[in-house]
């Protein structure tokens, strides 16, 4: 009589067939971006708001003057009841800007619309298609007197930053424009108007908030021959 034979079972690994978890997989982060995915927080319309744009690193040339000339007449045009540009400086591949904002919604959307209409008068100007910015804004909300100071010497003095040899004032900004100097300023822009004749009109709004307008200035006027500390947002 023949022994029954019982069936070995053998034990293999599980078998993933997606492939798992692998190196390098998932979305690539920019090392240099400070901006993450993430909600907004609440903004305060007491607080201005230092914001900064930067271009892809394929998109240079925002302050030559054809391409700044457009860039000017965007900013001049972006403002409105609820959301506020109140200066800005441009660089070669990034703009800074201190605006003001009713509340997250207006400064959320006003920052979305002088994105596009800043990122269309870059092509334009460039002569390119294609997207401009390398990522979305970003923001830091500046809650005290000095925060304040600090940021709008960091924005209309910026070009000391990228230049070796940079001028007194930066045509590329708003720097002519601000009443808040040490010394008398007279500084005019080589641009014309939308109408052709030669103007000073500013493109930027006076300042509705008492840190921009007032609260900055207990810690003395700026000084046109000092320059911005450095910061990691460029």
């Amino acid at each position: 009589m023949r022994r029954a034979i019982k069936p070995v079972q053998l034990e293999l690994p599980p078998c993933r067939s997606w492939g798992g978890r692998r190196q390098g997989a998932g979305r690539k982060r920019n090392p240099r971006s400070g901006v993450p995915h993430r909600a907004r927080p609440v903004h305060k319309a007491a607080h201005p708001v230092h914001a900064t744009l930067r271009a892809r690193e394929n998109v240079r040339g925002l302050r030559a003057a054809a391409v700044f000339a457009l860039v000017v007449r965007s900013i001049r045009v972006a403002s409105h009841a609820e959301f506020r540009i109140v200066h800005f400086s441009v660089q070669d591949d990034h703009v800074h800007l201190i605006v003001e904002a009713q509340d997250k919604v207006s400064l959320s959307r006003g920052m979305r619309g002088l994105a596009i209409r800043l990122a269309r008068a870059i092509n334009r100007g460039l002569m390119r298609r294609g997207p401009v910015w390398k990522e979305r804004y970003h923001a830091h909300a500046l809650t005290r007197p000095r925060e304040v100071r600090n940021a709008l010497l960091y924005v209309l003095m910026n070009h000391r930053k990228h230049q070796a040899s940079p001028a007194w004032l930066d045509p590329r900004s708003s720097a002519g424009w601000f009443d808040g100097w040490r010394k008398d300023v007279f500084f005019e822009y080589a641009l014309r108007d939308l109408d052709g004749n030669a103007g000073l009109s500013p493109p930027v709004q006076p300042a509705r908030t008492w840190l921009a307008r007032d609260g900055w200035r207990r810690h003395r006027l700026l000084g046109v021959d000092e320059s911005p500390a450095p910061r990691t947002m460029g």
